[in-house]
């Protein structure tokens, strides 16, 4: 990024946005409530959403790809798939301030992945900072001294799928725009959720379906306002500032659901966004092609 076109304080002001637009979206998912289930209402969520891809419609259809791109669609929209399945399940067991720290760690299982599947240089520093992201997720669950229910275990692998997602729409980017990628997850994510929701249909009401539709358009704003903070600062001015994410959750949680407030959950959030922060920071340093993604990219 061009330093005079650096705008640090605009960058921090859409970040923060950003982290309220998709705190609002886990509220509107916990009131929605467990009534409809949770692939349903992660069907319902991508289907009403699909009327925002209407600007690529012709990019879309003027589009091909090869056998190894399709395939790459195909494989992000399963891991996607399972992972909006699993987030909607835990979103409505769960507070809400716990669903948000623990998404934070998908960026820590794509440093992982990349260095894994990608061949990426994984040095003793890294490792060290994912160590300590990986403790924060010890203080947030601290098996032992609470029950670890299944809404918790559904997050864990809610962080793993939607850094698989993450990843693999890191290599799809190299053969297809931005736009045809985005437009492609949500077709496939709303193929997988199709027959699993059919297996277990709950009629929703107008009600529900508004809620639904109002998650799809503020996730949809949410991306947008986080490409603007991107295009305004580097990722490590904007990636720490994505630990607000978690004081409005705490606060929405205890204020409007009265979850209370787990100050356990706030400390290992903030372990986890400083692990992240540092491999950010160092990815900067050290000139890199940047692979560990900002938290609020592997969001719904």
């Amino acid at each position: 990024m061009d330093i005079q076109a650096t705008r640090p304080g605009w960058g921090i002001f859409w970040m923060v946005v950003t982290g309220m637009l998709f705190v609002g979206v886990t509220a509107l998912v916990k009131i929605l409530g467990t009534r409809i289930p949770a692939p349903q209402a992660a069907f319902l969520r991508y289907l009403l959403g699909l009327v925002f891809l209407i600007p690529v419609l012709g990019p879309l259809r003027r589009a091909t790809f090869d056998r190894t791109t399709w395939a790459l669609f195909a494989g992000r929209g399963l891991a996607h798939t399972v992972g909006v399945a699993l987030w909607f399940y835990a979103m409505a067991r769960i507070p809400i301030a716990d669903v948000t720290a623990m998404n934070y760690l998908s960026p820590i299982y794509v440093t992982i992945g990349a260095a894994l599947f990608l061949g990426e240089t994984l040095a003793l520093r890294r490792i060290m900072a994912v160590v300590v992201a990986l403790i924060g997720a010890l203080i947030i669950l601290r098996p032992g001294f609470r029950e670890v229910g299944p809404g918790h275990l559904a997050m864990l692998f809610t962080a793993i799928f939607f850094g698989a997602s993450y990843l693999i729409a890191k290599r799809a980017s190299a053969s297809a725009s931005p736009g045809i990628v985005v437009a492609m997850l949500s077709i496939a994510v709303t193929i997988g959720l199709a027959p699993v929701a059919l297996m277990n249909w709950v009629p929703p009401t107008w009600g529900e379906l508004a809620i639904l539709m109002a998650v799809a358009f503020i996730a949809t704003i949410g991306h947008y306002t986080m490409t603007l903070a991107f295009r305004a600062a580097p990722l490590t001015v904007t990636q720490p500032v994505t630990f607000l994410q978690l004081v409005w959750a705490v606060l929405l949680g205890a204020l409007v659901f009265d979850e209370g407030v787990d100050l356990f959950v706030i400390l290992g959030g903030l372990v986890i966004v400083g692990a992240v922060s540092f491999i950010s920071w160092r990815e900067s340093r050290l000139k890199r092609r940047a692979v560990t993604p900002p938290v609020p990219a592997t969001k719904v």
